[in-house]
């Protein structure tokens, strides 16, 4: 497979470049967005191989900027006869409207992960015993265990970008995921455990024996733990967050704010607060495609903007917005290299990378024995935000009570309640130990999802709602 994405339309490159640039005349911006991409999955469930999957795809999306009006065609047919259809249709923003075609993004030599395809590496047997192993083991460990799941996935896209200005970029994009959940049960009750990993690397780096193995005992720990579990408290009181996965919730209840769509519109609670405090002292939130290997890295945005480090919270004060290139240029302000689509069949939009929290000075130890009273989040599974108006919901998948500056017993059913803004403005303390999550986000936004990577150090937010189970 070439991974010169032009090469594969009926044409030679210069015949290519001069329909892109006739096509996104009197244009602001635009490009020519080619994509190749595969993907397999392997699911073992309930002692057997339950599902594989495997497919290829290949298109291309044609867009054209004018002001705020976009133009948006895209195929599976990678010809000039369907590129000249899609010039077609995208011009229709640009009739009648005479616009600055923007400078080109600037170039870079970095990359931040291997071009290897890990489609079929290792062999398709091999992946099945490696399941299989899991599914042994996991049975072996506890006489409690009553299902196992085990999942391994990989995604190989290439991404070819040529702009009207003839600028044109390139990147390969590897990735590699493994999931185990466990079920647990004690009599009629049943609760469960999951872990997973990943990252833009090959699967050698985390199914080889030790690396699933930490995976599956850290699923049973879970779900073990959550066999023992007693209902949840509800009322205020002061939340102690774990670090790494837990920063899932900064991403949702404060990242989607921060992405410059939502401000450009006023559809954010933080829109017209750049410069202005909006967290707590010490509070420092960045956003970062730059991390190897990391999941949420990407060497360009989908747009051919370099990825950046953007500090977006600075000690409590907002001071930069996640931008993709039209919404910079709209609000006067420079693309930040998020502009990301999920595939060549969609449009790009402000998203997140790797999000999450710069460390403090207090430690684990000292945050949690500065709690009489409260609770221990330390996993959190799905959650709902609103935009708007900041407000969210989350349910957490291992938590604990704390009492007396001290972990307690386990509990089920505790949901973390509040507004965005307002949750920053409560955190207290900020831990030394910042970690980023496994390797496991996907972020879902305008029927879009791109893989993401969230983080954080241990936190105390006081005084924050807790909706329980106990009565």
């Amino acid at each position: 497979m070439t991974t010169d994405l032009l090469t594969l339309f009926d044409a030679d490159e210069a015949t290519m470049r001069g329909l892109v640039a006739e096509a996104l005349s009197g244009a602001d911006d635009g490009e020519l967005f080619i994509e190749h991409a595969q993907a397999e999955a392997l699911t073992f469930d309930n002692g057997r191989l339950k599902g594989g999957s495997f497919n290829t795809e290949q298109g291309f999306g044609l867009r054209a900027v004018a002001g705020e009006a976009v133009g948006y065609a895209h195929a599976g047919d990678l010809s000039v006869a369907a590129l000249k259809r899609a010039a077609d249709a995208v011009g229709a923003v640009t009739r009648g409207y005479s616009g600055t075609y923007a400078a080109a993004p600037q170039g870079t030599n970095k990359k931040f992960y291997g071009d290897q395809n890990p489609i079929g590496q290792p062999s398709f047997e091999e992946k099945v015993k490696v399941l299989q192993d899991i599914d042994a083991y996991l049975r072996g460990k506890d006489d409690k265990v009553r299902q196992v799941t085990a999942s391994v996935a990989a995604s190989w896209q290439v991404v070819d970008i040529l702009r009207a200005d003839g600028h044109r970029v390139r990147d390969i994009r590897p990735m590699t995921r493994i999931n185990i959940s466990v079920v647990v049960g004690d009599g009629e009750r049943q609760e469960s455990g999951s872990y997973g990993s990943g990252g833009r690397i090959g699967f050698g780096d985390f199914i080889a024996e030790g690396s699933w193995q930490y995976g599956a005992d850290e699923a049973l720990r879970q779900a073990l733990v959550n066999l023992e579990a007693i209902d949840a408290p509800a009322g205020t009181m002061d939340v102690v967050l774990g670090s790494g996965w837990p920063g899932v919730m900064l991403h949702e209840a404060v990242g989607h704010g921060l992405e410059g769509d939502f401000n450009r519109k006023k559809t954010s609670a933080f829109a017209g607060l750049l410069g202005q405090i909006v967290a707590a002292p010490g509070v420092t939130v960045v956003d970062d495609g730059t991390i190897d290997n990391r999941r949420g890295s990407i060497t360009i945005d989908d747009e051919g903007t370099p990825s950046g480090y953007n500090v977006l919270i600075e000690n409590g004060k907002l001071v930069c917005y996640m931008q993709d290139r039209q919404n910079a240029r709209l609000m006067g302000m420079a693309p930040t290299g998020n502009g990301r689509r999920q595939g060549y069949a969609h449009v790009p939009m402000p998203r997140m990378t790797n999000t999450y929290m710069l460390g403090g000075d207090k430690t684990p130890e000292e945050i949690i024995a500065s709690v009489k009273k409260g609770i221990y989040a330390v996993s959190f599974g799905g959650g709902q935000v609103d935009i708007t108006s900041g407000k969210f919901v989350f349910g957490c998948t291992e938590a604990y009570l704390i009492e007396n500056g001290k972990v307690g017993a386990p509990i089920k059913g505790a949901m973390l309640i509040g507004n965005g803004p307002d949750a920053m403005k409560r955190v207290s303390m900020i831990g030394n130990d910042m970690k980023l999550d496994t390797g496991i986000g996907n972020c879902g936004k305008a029927g879009q999802w791109v893989p993401v990577g969230v983080g954080q150090p241990h936190l105390r937010m006081d005084q924050v709602t807790v909706g329980g189970t106990q009565t």
